[in-house]
């Protein structure tokens, strides 16, 4: 089935247009994060002793987080997966802004991208907090933007029938949609006071 207009009992965000303006905002805030880090990256690459624009303290430090093997998984600088990924959404969100309606299998494919993303950062962040323990500064905006981002486009294909679900389900994942992601944030702060705890209380 290829997504059509929007019907009229659809909740807000999803409908076509503020749908693609989130998928824009999003995808450029990720992508933009992503390219700082693919620069920073290469300065480290031309200097060792380059002092990246987010070394802040023994905390929070891009530069001592790049010089770790989990910052080059495939044997190349994660955040070049980044540049890639958010460029679809960015992609997605300008054709849509356009005029264009998508068919349910390319929606699909964006669910499973942006879920295998969201796994991935949530396995970078647990490698940060708990075994590196130093934290990117620019590897937390991407986290931030890939949050809503799966939130939101997960309740956006459960509303346009994409995932089987009753009206009630759709309903309230649409009326508390907002609500979750705050929850996860918080979450995610959460988790930076448990592994920093010690450090925090130092001070």
């Amino acid at each position: 089935m290829t997504e059509t207009n929007d019907h009229p009992t659809l909740p807000g965000f999803t409908r076509h247009r503020p749908f693609a303006l989130i998928l824009l905002v999003t995808g450029m805030v990720g992508w933009v994060a992503s390219g700082i880090l693919v620069l920073e990256r290469l300065a480290l690459y031309e200097d060792a002793e380059h002092v990246t624009t987010c070394d802040l303290n023994a905390l929070v430090s891009c530069g001592k987080v790049m010089g770790t093997w989990q910052s080059e998984l495939f044997g190349f600088p994660n955040p070049l997966i980044g540049i890639v990924a958010f460029a679809v959404v960015i992609t997605t969100a300008m054709a849509m802004l356009s005029g264009a309606r998508f068919a349910d299998w390319y929606w699909g494919g964006l669910q499973a991208g942006v879920t295998v993303g969201l796994l991935f950062i949530i396995w970078l962040w647990y490698q940060a907090l708990f075994v590196i323990h130093i934290l990117c500064l620019y590897c937390m905006v991407v986290c931030a933007m890939m949050i809503p981002l799966f939130i939101l486009l997960t309740v956006r294909n459960l509303a346009h029938g994409l995932f089987p679900a009753s009206p009630a389900v759709v309903r309230f994942a649409s009326q508390w949609a907002g609500t979750l992601i705050a929850v996860v944030y918080v979450a995610v702060a959460a988790s930076v006071f448990l592994s920093f705890y010690s450090d925090f209380t130092s001070l």
